[in-house]
């Protein structure tokens, strides 16, 4: 059941290979197992890959919540039998240590109430390296042996700005007026350039007027009406006040990865919290799909 659930999370048996540590024959033998034992066909096989079928896809939801189950199971027996206490530090951008970690981590004070948490606001994975951190949340998959990452899923991001900018700066119709407008970003939005333009937004260095090198002050900037910003739906979409700037702008996708050192798999406390953040973003991420239609 894992491994088909980590082969349709990666879309390929060779990933789930990686992820799971292990050869891409024995997934294939697992999941084949799986199919057999089921009498149905989980995936479809193409030159292109694997896709999940629709009895995949109605069964997958299904195997995640046993998986899920039975994780919870694996921790409460944890807790009874060794004490799992002390501190764990999580390293992530200002944005998401500010408005997505709090959530996520809730549960945490019930299931692992001897551990206490960190947060290490910064981009910089060598927090991770130099063991300032236990645990990275990052956007790239880290590249290092020394390190172990899972993706958990991926943060779609569109255009936002505040209603108030928008009832002042007018509304945009097409991709192209949207280039017209007042931009908040990083100090160096170059990165952000090419997929706008590919989406038919010209939009220039220069729109970008006010700028952070911290998601969390953008993130306030675009609250107070300064401008335009490319901001996580799972964020924006529940605050009061901030609107989508193009609702037809097909959103950017930025994959998720939580990382750690291998030694540290083994570590209860450290295994708790990774374990919780995995879940907490699979839970965020899907309700932030079911709020946007799927």
């Amino acid at each position: 059941m894992r491994a088909f659930i980590v082969t349709a999370e990666e879309g390929s048996l060779s990933g789930a290979a990686r992820v799971l540590e292990t050869t891409q024959p024995t997934i294939g033998r697992q999941v084949s197992a799986l199919e057999a034992s089921l009498e149905v066909t989980l995936f479809e096989r193409s030159v292109r890959g694997l896709a999940l079928t629709e009895a995949g896809s109605d069964l997958l939801e299904h195997a995640r919540a046993m998986s899920e189950g039975a994780m919870a199971i694996s921790l409460r027996a944890a807790r009874q039998s060794q004490e799992v206490t002390g501190e764990v530090t999580i390293t992530a951008t200002h944005l998401m240590s500010a408005a997505v970690l709090p959530k996520l981590l809730e549960p945490l004070r019930e299931l692992a109430p001897g551990v206490r948490l960190r947060i290490l606001c910064t981009n910089d994975l060598k927090s991770l390296l130099r063991r300032d951190a236990d645990i990275a949340i990052r956007n790239v998959r880290p590249d290092r042996h020394e390190l172990f990452a899972r993706r958990v899923g991926h943060f779609r991001g569109n255009l936002y700005a505040s209603t108030a900018y928008l009832d002042r700066a007018g509304r945009p119709r097409t991709p192209r007026e949207v280039a017209d407008h007042t931009f908040v970003g990083s100090p160096d939005p170059q990165r952000f350039l090419a997929p706008l333009r590919d989406r038919g937004i010209p939009v220039r260095a220069e729109n970008f007027v006010t700028s952070s090198d911290s998601g969390a002050v953008v993130w306030e900037l675009v609250k107070q009406g300064y401008g335009v910003s490319m901001l996580p739906e799972t964020i924006c979409e529940p605050e009061p006040g901030i609107e989508k700037v193009l609702p037809s702008f097909t959103a950017l996708e930025f994959p998720i990865w939580l990382a750690t050192h291998r030694e540290l798999q083994t570590s209860p406390k450290i295994r708790i919290v990774f374990d919780e953040l995995a879940r907490g973003f699979r839970r965020t991420l899907e309700a932030t799909t079911d709020d946007a239609g799927g």
